[in-house]
């Protein structure tokens, strides 16, 4: 049934009429899921006639899908403004007059009005009092006994309480000190019979005893002895072992290490840092970013938050928290129990390595290297170069002054070779064919005075984002292809040579030329022969938009045999990480080193060598524990997804089989010989595209 409309049209304003039949389906949204109507026409065997065909095609990309869902809510038609029942028109045709009838607007939503998800938060302002009652109460005596000691035994008149054992009790200062025999550190105040005033263990009369216990002979330490906890800077008074058992039990240092306290010198030290403090300070400073200078100021406001001078350590700390962090990774690369000793220590060799990514002998078949082509992209190895110009280094200190302890063990190139080739290099000619490069107009630039360092490059796997071993190398004048170029055969000395690789690179269209030939000149150490036949070279998913339309066709991940759904942006992820440790702002990633503020660009270079270092470490030991739940994850997106693709992928072959061949023949030419062959995934277009544009003006 319908109903005629009338319309008018032409100079003659004649009325013409004509029936308008519609559907209440055509007004509703189709589910996320709802196959889409599609157009395919097909040409006769003659060439002379176009059949059109409606198909339906599940949807491409569950990213669609993805967007559809979120906005559902908004999307969604609403019945309740319907001025009809839906419900009885359901499959049913109706009509409407144009001239007579129009539909309502919707009324406007009402404003959100946020409540307290959390019940308990309201329920704790009734609770206010009660709480703060007992917030006072615990700054006075409580229910603690004022008369006598609650030692058996004990007479004296209690006043002393120790803040970090459980309970209440007031003890006198005999049994405290007897009781903290084996907990010295701990926070001790005194009733004045007014309030409680901080003291210490040292003014109660406790002794630490090194070496042994019932020593004869207790030789005494320092008698204005440090030591740095997780509770506060604490002054105490130490006795080392002087007895016949000396030899036995060691020099200071020993004793006081194997009581799990840190040195801050070699010879008769004076200063110590508990290991639980070091530990405390490592996953602090890389996982909550907080400096040293800040963590130090901390413990000094626990200690005593009134102002009161206290003795300055900070200088010792920074000492011990370097000399710390390089044993700690010594310790976890298994050198403490290599015969050759912490001096055998090869290149690379405390690095985290990548479980994932292909490597003969480890992980790998006997024969892979014999795998038919169709199979062969499950031996390729995916690698991404970068450079980041925040993490600079001003002009202080020097490498005779501020040597590294371990620069060249694991993430950073060995410094020597490194520098001694620099300084052959010159000001390379690095022209660029591309506009929108960057890295290129300032390749031979500082950017800023008084900086030694200017950035770092730095490889990393780029599938699963682990640092390559002697992958990261500082930048003098920007982004080189001479530091770049040490940089890739500095790392990839460490893969196997038969490995088929893409290496991904935002400005790889021109670094890669002439790219064999560089890597002949190279210093010894990492002079490497590449066979070009087995890299293929790409540029990032996101960066390649800003390249010209050649660029696009030839180094696009889209169109590489075996690149899947990688898109060669893993290099930016740890760059999120360091960049926010040179600028001090945060991040959100879950693990990131963001928040160190400009501590590394102060530093020196050994010592900023060793913590880059070690927040590299800790991003590839993170990497490492979640690598099985992200393989997992991608693995069920990867079946799920495959399925719908290769579903629509068959109906759209069935629908173009006439042409199928002939695509086939000239997607496997180019996958062939991608120099040489047309590219079938070619727009052709007309007129000049933007970055062309763009191009030809800064070629004038």
């Amino acid at each position: 049934m319908g109903r005629r409309v009338k319309l008018l049209r032409g100079a003659q304003r004649t009325a013409e009429e004509f029936v308008l039949t519609t559907s209440v389906a055509d007004f509703l949204s189709p589910t996320p899921e709802a196959p889409i109507d599609t157009v395919v026409e097909r040409v006769s065997a003659d060439g002379r006639r176009v059949h059109p065909e409606v198909i339906s095609v599940q949807p491409p990309s569950p990213v669609k899908r993805a967007r559809i869902s979120t906005q559902a809510a908004d999307t969604a038609w609403n019945e309740d403004l319907l001025p009809f029942e839906p419900e009885g028109l359901n499959g049913e045709r109706y009509d409407m007059e144009l001239g007579g009838f129009f539909m309502p607007k919707p009324p406007k939503r009402a404003k959100k009005t946020f409540k307290p998800s959390d019940q308990i938060l309201c329920d704790f302002r009734p609770l206010r009092d009660k709480y703060l009652a007992e917030l006072l109460r615990s700054d006075g005596c409580g229910d603690a006994s004022e008369d006598h000691c609650p030692t058996p035994g004990c007479d004296a008149t209690p006043t002393i309480r120790c803040t970090q054992c459980h309970g209440e009790m007031l003890y006198c200062g005999t049994c405290c000190k007897e009781m903290h025999a084996a907990n010295p550190l701990h926070i001790i105040e005194r009733w004045n019979g007014v309030f409680f005033e901080r003291t210490s263990l040292k003014e109660l009369g406790l002794r630490i005893q090194f070496g042994h216990a019932n020593c004869t002979c207790p030789q005494a330490g320092h008698k204005n002895f440090i030591v740095l906890d997780v509770g506060g800077v604490h002054e105490v008074a130490v006795d080392f072992c002087g007895c016949e058992r000396e030899l036995e039990m060691g020099l200071h240092r020993t004793q006081l290490l194997q009581r799990r306290w840190f040195p801050a010198t070699h010879e008769y030290p004076r200063t110590a840092i508990t290991f639980q403090l070091l530990d405390m300070f490592q996953i602090q400073t890389l996982q909550a970013k907080t400096t040293a200078y800040d963590y130090y100021t901390t413990l000094e406001k626990l200690t005593n938050g009134v102002g009161t001078a206290l003795p300055k350590r900070y200088r010792e700390f920074l000492r011990v928290v370097r000399f710390h962090r390089h044993l700690m990774m010594l310790k976890r690369g298994g050198r403490g129990h290599a015969a050759s000793g912490v001096c055998g220590t090869t290149a690379g060799e405390l690095a985290i390595r990548c479980p994932a990514c292909p490597r003969p002998g480890v992980n790998l078949p006997d024969g892979w290297e014999d795998a038919p082509p169709e199979t062969r992209f499950i031996y390729i190895i995916f690698l991404a170069l970068d450079a980041c110009f925040r993490l600079k280094r001003r002009l202080v200190s020097s490498d005779l002054r501020d040597p590294g302890l371990g620069t060249g063990w694991a993430y950073f190139v060995e410094p020597g070779p490194y520098r001694e080739f620099l300084l052959t290099v010159t000001d390379q000619e690095e022209m660029s064919t591309c506009s929108g490069l960057a890295a290129l107009d300032y390749a031979n630039t500082k950017f800023s005075r008084g900086y030694s360092v200017t950035g770092v490059g730095m490889g990393v796997c780029a599938r699963h984002e682990f640092v390559q071993p002697t992958g990261v190398g500082d930048l003098q004048k920007g982004e080189r292809y001479a530091n770049m170029d040490y940089v890739f055969a500095s790392f990839l000395r460490w893969l196997d040579a038969r490995l088929r690789k893409i290496v991904s690179y935002d400005i790889v269209c021109q670094w890669f030329k002439k790219l064999a030939e560089r890597l002949k000149h190279l210093p010894p150490l990492v002079r490497i022969h590449i066979i070009m036949e087995i890299y293929r070279f790409v540029i990032p998913k996101m960066h390649i938009h800003a390249h010209l339309l050649l660029c696009q066709l030839k180094f696009s991940l889209n169109y590489t045999p075996g690149a899947g759904q990688t898109d060669g942006e893993g290099i930016e992820r740890p760059w999120s990480n360091v960049e926010t440790l040179a600028r001090g702002l945060p991040n959100s990633l879950l693990i990131n080193v963001g928040g160190v503020a400009t501590s590394t660009r102060e530093m020196g270079p050994g010592s900023r060598h060793d913590t880059l270092d070690d927040h590299f470490a800790f991003w590839n030991w993170w990497k490492l524990v979640t690598i099985v739940a992200l393989i997992r994850k991608r693995l069920d997106n990867a079946k799920r997804e495959g399925e719908v693709q290769e579903d629509s992928f068959k109906t759209f072959t069935a629908e173009q089989i006439e042409r199928v061949p002939v695509w086939e023949k000239m997607v496997e030419a180019f996958e062939h010989d991608p120099a040489n062959s047309p590219n079938p995934y070619e727009v052709k277009t007309s007129g000049m595209l933007t970055l062309g544009a763009h191009h030809q003006i800064r070629c004038l």
